[in-house]
Formats: C-alpha cells, structure tokens, sequence
C-alpha cells in the first residue's frame, strides 16, 4: 500500500492530528506529533489498576527484546511510522505498541466528524482488527 507524500496544503490537515489525546474510557493519555514526514504518538499519562507503584515506576516488562524490558513506560513512543494520506484524510502505515503484552501491532488512525480520533490496531489484514476512541484533551484534572 503506498501513501500520498503530505505537500503545503495538506500540512495543516496532516498536523490535525496533533496534540493531546484521552481515551474514551479514560485511562491512557497520548501526545502525538509529528516527527519529520510521520507522526508518533507517546504515552503521558495512563492509569493503572495496580497501585502498588508511581505510574513513572511501572517497566516494559513484557517487551519481546530482553535490554528494553528495564525501560519505562510513561514517555514511550506507542505510535510510530504514521504518515498522512490526503486522499484519505487518515493516517497510516503506523505501528501501535502494547506494553500490557509486548506485541507491536499495524495500525492507521482517523479522526471522525465528531472530532474523535480512533485508533486501529490489526495483525495482517485489517478487517481482523481492534479499535481504541479517544477525544482530544482538554486538561481535566486525571486521577490514577
């Protein structure tokens, strides 16, 4: 699958997706940004069941490569590789890392007419997928 290269007019749809991201059930906060041509997005805030640490404590203990597995979470980049499709108006040939698992998905993103973003996240053929909704931050007050 090929994208169709971001020109001048079509930066400031492409930077559209920029920003401070909420999931929709509120327990994952991602800034993505643009980094050169692509797009990454990296975690800042997430919430987690287990309180017995920080959440600037928790490790990528299930990360497949054993030298990343001592690294933290918050500030990892999740996202990785999106490039914007004019024709499209998505964001796609991205990776989307789970560290509850270790696995590193494909993925594409869109923003909806609501002005929600989804995620999509598949192994292989995209019809066999799952999807995660977020709304852009508007600086509510998170509690872990």
């Amino acid at each position: 699958m090929w994208t169709i290269p971001v020109v001048a007019d079509d930066t400031q749809k492409a930077n559209l997706v920029c920003g401070k991201w909420l999931s929709d059930n509120k327990e994952l906060l991602v800034l993505i940004y643009r980094d050169g041509n692509t797009f990454k997005g990296k975690s800042i805030w997430f919430k987690n069941k287990d309180t017995s640490k920080d959440m600037g404590e928790w490790t990528d203990k299930h990360n497949p490569n054993p030298a990343l597995r001592t690294r933290k979470i918050m500030g990892i980049d999740i996202l990785t590789e999106l490039t914007y499709n004019a024709a499209s108006n998505t964001w796609e040939n991205g990776k989307i890392y789970d560290s509850s698992t270790g696995k590193l998905w494909s993925t594409y993103v869109k923003i909806d007419k609501a002005g929600k973003l989804k995620a999509t996240a598949y192994w292989g053929v995209k019809f066999l997928s799952k999807s995660i909704t977020f709304t852009r931050y508007n600086g509510e007050r998170l509690a872990n």
